[in-house]
């Protein structure tokens, strides 16, 4: 699969549920030499056009309200970026907001919106990442988030040097 550079236009949870996952991924990071990264959601991946993402990040952001996502699970999985995740429900208010970015983006993507926070990301074995996902509670059945960054990065991302060329080129708070 070819890789190429893309903007990720993430959901930022609002206060004290951001804290309380930058502290998760950081604690998980340290544990498991894992990189660093900012707590998010994705809602869409789009071309490499910073304009058009500054564009899509205001409309979203005059358009839309702060969302309340349900927590289903953590998870987790074989693939790279979502080793160890929350799953969250998707409502009517998220897919809005995906659609208002996915058509002020300006190009199509086969992006599927999948609502999930991601706490590390590392390879590591299935065992002992299941049993990784078992340990870990989260203190909050719904999360608020408040806020938008468009984030040029590679796609797909596969190692903690991907992560660490990740530059937020837009932040927009939801006001809605």
């Amino acid at each position: 699969m070819s890789r190429r550079i893309v903007i990720a236009y993430w959901l930022i949870p609002a206060e004290p549920a951001r804290r309380f996952f930058q502290g998760l991924i950081e604690d998980l990071a340290c544990r498991y030499d894992a990189p660093l990264f900012e707590p998010h959601v994705t809602i869409h991946v789009g071309a490499n056009h910073a304009n058009a993402a500054d564009k899509a990040l205001s409309k979203a952001a005059r358009e839309c309200q702060p969302i309340d996502l349900k927590a289903l699970e953590i998870d987790d999985s074989d693939e790279f970026i979502k080793t160890l995740f929350v799953q969250f429900a998707p409502n009517r208010k998220l897919r809005r907001l995906n659609g208002i970015i996915r058509s002020a983006a300006q190009v199509s993507s086969h992006y599927e919106l999948n609502p999930h926070l991601s706490l590390l990301y590392k390879t590591m074995p299935a065992v002992p990442r299941s049993e990784l996902a078992h340990s870990i509670n989260v203190p909050f059945s719904e999360v608020i988030f408040d806020s938008l960054k468009a984030v040029r990065c590679v796609s797909p991302t596969r190692s903690g040097a991907d992560v660490e060329a990740w530059r937020v080129m837009a932040t927009k708070d939801l006001s809605g």
